[in-house]
């Protein structure tokens, strides 16, 4: 048995794939306690066509969503933050807002991405976008169907985290960028043998050495449960130039007198 290290690049559950400079090695946990996701730089221990996660390496960033019952962590060591929306069906400003929240509390750069302006909703669209934009969030508009050269300039040098509400075209998206996508998790299924499931999960697909995407399931809500008031008044960059000034060194932004964020 050998020790490697290597990139979680594939998470399933509580099986991995992990790149290694061997090659591609499906991997379990060690242990229950020990949280492992994709992106993540891993200690493994090799046993044949196999491998055992022992430790994980520090991190420069954890991504998390919650709801009222549990915290999940997302994906590590990203980058950048992709929000992918639509003018078809209509996307949820309030998600893609918690989305970037969410970025923000990690310093995690965020940009949007407008896909299928082919569809005669886009103006609506840009408009909505605008609450956004106008507070500095850069945007990108394209159709993944037809072009998606547009995109790879704000990707290069990221390892960005693609995230949007289902129909929002990310699985277009992503096989514009890789052609290849779709049979990688066909082999990722048959290595874990793991079946056709293994798409509803998290994955990292890499554009070049410096350049990677880590796909994630899509979203139908985004909570912030694991944020306190001040993690989330912090996350809002407009609200940054009025914290401190308070008249209460403990206010929670709701309602006490004298505070600037109401």
């Amino acid at each position: 048995m050998a020790d490697l290290t290597g990139q979680v690049v594939a998470a399933f559950s509580r099986r991995f794939i992990v790149a290694t400079a061997d090659g591609l090695l499906p991997c379990q946990v060690k242990g229950r306690h020990l949280r492992v996701v994709c992106g993540d730089q891993v200690e493994i221990q090799r046993d044949g066509d196999n491998g055992v996660i022992k430790s994980v390496l520090p991190r420069t960033s954890l991504l998390y969503r919650s709801d009222a019952f549990k915290t999940k962590a997302i994906a590590a060591n990203v980058t950048q933050l992709a929000v992918v929306v639509a003018p078809r069906p209509s996307f949820s400003m309030e998600l893609v807002q918690r989305c970037i929240l969410a970025a923000e509390d990690q310093d995690i750069p965020s940009l949007l991405i407008l896909n299928k302006t082919d569809l005669p909703e886009t103006p609506r669209a840009l408009e909505r976008l605008q609450l956004l934009t106008r507070i500095g969030y850069p945007q990108v508009s394209l159709s993944a169907l037809n072009d998606i050269a547009p995109l790879l300039p704000a990707l290069h040098g990221h390892t960005t985290l693609l995230i949007g509400q289902s129909g929002m075209g990310k699985s277009t998206l992503i096989n514009g960028l890789f052609p290849d996508a779709d049979v990688l998790t066909a082999d990722y299924s048959e290595a874990l043998d793991s079946g056709r499931h293994t798409t509803t999960h998290t994955r990292l697909h890499r554009l070049d050495a410096d350049t990677a995407i880590v796909d994630s399931p899509g979203l139908q809500e985004f909570a912030l449960q694991h944020l306190d008031a001040n993690a989330l008044a912090h996350a809002f960059v407009e609200f940054r130039p009025f914290l401190g000034q308070c008249r209460f060194r403990d206010c929670i932004h709701e309602t006490e007198p004298g505070c600037r964020l109401q």
